[in-house]
């Protein structure tokens, strides 16, 4: 049976503002409204690689006040994980220079997790990919942030954007696990859900 007559009767919800993960998901064909969740993101410096982002998908799940037992809430999170830390978003031009050129030249980690939430059940499921940025000039990272702007973005990049065309070396695993929802095994958890 397809997503779209097994959730005929159903309301997903994407519980996100990311512009990315509501593209890719309507990529899914599945029909679907976007709404922000309000959750305070902060977790123990104890939490290490997917027990972060499953920490935040499950957080920001508790954020939403479900009105029906049809509806259906997916949440998402993503984080890079470089030499043993978590990095996130960017504040400021300075601070996406500084994790660019940390990327640089290096393999990263790119972890994104999915929870899939009901008023009955919840799974929560994370996915890794490995990317390997090629040596990028100070010249080449500033033209990026002062052009597109990457303060939204876990790691200070879009994969989609011109950084991604001319510095990724190398990809093991998922394009949409890096652009923020790994689609494949989404896909396979809601036919189970």
């Amino acid at each position: 049976m397809l997503l779209q007559e097994k959730f005929k009767d159903n309301l997903i919800i994407l519980g996100s503002q990311s512009p990315r993960r509501k593209e890719l998901l309507a990529g899914l064909k599945l029909n679907f409204k976007t709404i922000p969740l309000n959750a305070d993101e902060t977790y123990s410096n104890d939490l290490k690689r997917e027990q972060i982002t499953e920490y935040l998908c499950k957080v920001k799940a508790k954020a939403f006040k479900f009105s029906s037992d049809k509806e259906i809430l997916i949440t998402s999170d993503t984080i890079v994980w470089l030499n043993g830390r978590a990095i996130e978003k960017p504040k400021d031009r300075g601070e996406a220079i500084k994790m660019l050129s940390e990327l640089s030249g290096n393999t990263h980690e790119v972890i994104t997790s999915v929870g899939i939430t009901s008023t009955e059940k919840q799974v929560i499921f994370s996915d890794i990919t490995e990317v390997t940025f090629g040596d990028l000039t100070q010249e080449e990272i500033a033209f990026y942030v002062d052009n597109f702007k990457p303060f939204d973005k876990a790691g200070s990049y879009g994969v989609q954007e011109w950084i991604g065309y001319m510095g990724v070396k190398n990809m093991n695993g998922s394009y949409f696990t890096v652009m923020g929802l790994p689609l494949y095994p989404l896909y396979n958890e809601l036919k189970r859900f």
